[in-house]
This record gives structure tokens, C-alpha cells and sequence, in this order.
């Protein structure tokens, strides 16, 4: 089997290795306040081809969750590609991206539970590379009216001190 080689695409990716907190705002929908949520998030490389994010944090409205994303990039398709799984939820959210002109924003497209409890919908989540040390990710949802809704923001700030891997550990998986 050949060894892939990299694409400018792929290192791309490897500006979000790293260890990161954030801070988020959400909206369960349009009627409803804003809740706010804090967490940690550990990414690192697989080959220099794929980035592999796993997060803990708390949960608007309350409890904590963990997450994991993979995101790569398909030369043949010239396409990000990827997955997004949550302890809150038995979807796998399926990625399909591009980048913008600018080289700062990553548009993942991708398809799953709609706000109503009926079907599924359309969503986005946006990375932005505000600095090499800040980024933001937005999710929204197409309405019914052809209109993106952002329902979420996070702002991810790189840590620039040391953790120990158990510290990215969920407590209650800690040994």
C-alpha cells in the first residue's frame, strides 16, 4: 500500500494540534436565553494527515459531555472529510467541507436531528482561525426559509501550559 503525502489541506489541519479551552454560548432555539458552557480540548495528529479533537466540558442547561472529532482531508474529492460523536447523543455527524478564498474559515457541512424532534436538517459547523493561538467555531442550522441560524459560538483559546494527559481525561474515567 502506498503512503499518502500530505496536501497543503492537511497541514492546514495541523494548526489546531494542540491543547485548548473554550468558552460557548448556545441557543436550544429561537424563543430560548442563551446558555453558556466551559471546556478543555485536546487535539492531536494521526499521520499528519487527520487531526483527531477530543473534548470534556460542561453542557448548556447543565451535566458534562465528551466528544471526539476526526477531520482529514480527500484529494480526490478536494473535500475535508470527517466525523463528529458526543456522550449526549447517539448521531454521528458526518463532515463534508471546504475552505473559504482566505484560507482562515472551514465551512463542515453535514446533516442530522432536527430542533423540531421531527426528520433531520441541515447543518453547518464553521471553524475560523482568528490567530494561531484563537479560534472560533459556530454552529447553525438552515430554516425553513433558506436562511443559515447560528445557534451556537465557541471561542477556543490555545493553552500555554502543560497538561499531563490524565488531566484531559473525563474525571470519571481517570484511573
Amino acid at each position: 500500500m502506498m503512503t499518502a503525502t500530505p496536501q497543503k489541506e492537511h497541514e492546514w489541519l495541523q494548526q489546531l494540534v494542540g491543547e485548548w479551552t473554550f468558552e460557548a454560548e448556545a441557543r436550544a432555539g429561537p424563543d430560548k436565553p442563551a446558555e453558556t458552557a466551559k471546556g478543555r480540548e485536546s487535539v492531536r495528529s494521526l499521520g499528519g494527515l487527520w487531526i483527531v479533537a477530543e473534548g470534556y466540558g460542561d453542557m448548556p442547561g447543565g451535566g458534562t459531555g465528551e466528544n471526539v472529532m476526526t477531520l482529514g482531508f480527500e484529494p480526490t474529492r478536494g473535500r475535508f472529510v470527517g466525523a463528529w460523536v458526543g456522550s449526549m447523543m447517539t448521531w454521528m455527524w458526518v463532515y463534508d467541507g471546504r475552505l473559504d478564498a482566505s484560507g482562515k474559515v472551514l465551512t463542515l457541512d453535514s446533516e442530522g436531528p432536527a430542533f423540531s424532534g421531527e426528520g433531520t436538517a441541515k447543518y453547518q459547523d464553521v471553524i475560523e482561525i482568528v490567530d494561531p493561538d484563537t479560534r472560533l467555531l459556530r454552529s447553525r442550522t438552515l430554516g425553513e426559509d433558506g436562511q443559515w441560524r447560528e445557534f451556537m459560538v465557541a471561542r477556543y483559546s490555545r493553552r500555554k501550559d502543560e497538561l499531563a494527559p490524565a488531566d484531559l481525561v473525563a474525571p470519571d474515567r481517570k484511573r
